[in-house]
């Protein structure tokens, strides 16, 4: 290796970089300043052309892959600086392997590297309270990745009993606060539950009924709603299993069973399209008029676990 002196100092010197192509090259100067131009390019085809300093990373189903830090650092921070030296060698690695989307998951504990990432050409895609996932398109084509979640998923509970007393409540909080109106107990499914145990545990939090669920009346999907998201609500029959209005004092400013003429005869309900379409369909299941859905257990092509689909089984044979 031959080195030019830099100065009269011994200790200053540069290397020439026409003499190694695998060298990883550091220029010094007078001032003692280290200077990394040459290293970056340098070491990445290093790197890149012996898959070292790549970032561990699973491959999906799509042609993609994915970048879990929360187990590839134990959780641990990872110097800013050396993550992007690890991501641009994996960038280079991933392109020649053809692969298309590159998600990384960064728990709460590496917020250091989100902007190194962002500057590689990564963006948002979602946030949860532990982790951030970041995503980048690699070739040069129309994107195809899939967007974030678009649709927020909630039920309203219709409970009647045998002489046809319905189950109603007044909430404390939302825009029907203080207006003395009735409604059906509603609320958000949850991550990972069904629609059918969504009902149920909605009615037994706001009023302390057990209840069996039935079928799904009818649903609405409507837009640009929570977040901008899009809207999908499901009207669902319950079978109460008690009768003893328990109401939940933190949401529910009250609660107790009332006939179903009485419900439907509100100027809310007969002065608003939605409620007043759900009051209709309610009374003709009733009257024995109308036919909802019912879950049916079924396995997915596509994974062994168990899920729902909710069919109309009046007319289906045995």
């Amino acid at each position: 290796m031959r080195c030019l002196p830099s100065s009269s100092s011994p200790s200053n010197f540069i290397i020439n970089p026409s003499f190694g192509p695998n060298l990883n090259l550091l220029s010094a100067r007078p001032s003692g300043k280290l200077r990394n131009s040459h290293l970056n390019v340098r070491s990445l085809r290093t790197d890149y052309n012996n898959n070292k300093n790549v970032l561990p990373a699973k491959d999906d189903d799509h042609g993609g892959v994915t970048v879990d830090m929360s187990t590839t650092q134990q959780q641990q921070p990872m110097d800013p600086v050396l993550f992007t030296s690890s991501l641009k060698a994996s960038l280079l690695y991933w392109k020649q392997q053809g692969k298309k989307g590159v998600w990384i998951k960064l728990p709460i504990e590496h917020v250091n590297l989100i902007e190194p990432a962002v500057k590689e050409g990564f963006y948002y895609h979602h946030a949860e309270p532990d982790y951030l996932m970041l995503v980048h398109w690699i070739p040069v084509t129309n994107n195809t990745l899939p967007p974030n979640a678009t649709h927020r998923v909630g039920v309203g509970a219709f409970v009647m009993k045998e002489d046809g007393q319905v189950l109603v409540v007044q909430e404390k909080g939302g825009k029907l606060r203080g207006t003395g109106v009735w409604k059906f107990p509603t609320g958000v499914v949850e991550e990972g539950e069904d629609i059918c145990d969504a009902a149920v545990r909605e009615v037994k939090e706001e009023t302390g009924i057990d209840a069996k669920f039935v079928e799904i009346l009818a649903f609405r999907q409507s837009h640009k709603k929570f977040f901008e998201k899009s809207d999908l609500f499901f009207m669902c029959m319950l079978q109460p299993l008690s009768f003893d209005i328990q109401k939940q004092d933190r949401e529910i400013a009250a609660a107790q069973w009332m006939s179903f003429e009485e419900y439907a005869a509100q100027d809310f309900v007969q002065k608003n399209d939605l409620p007043k379409y759900v009051a209709e369909i309610c009374l003709a299941k009733r009257n024995k008029h109308y036919a909802g859905f019912s879950p049916v257990s079924t396995i997915s092509s596509f994974s062994k676990s168990q899920s729902n689909l909710y069919l109309n089984t009046a007319h289906l044979s045995s």
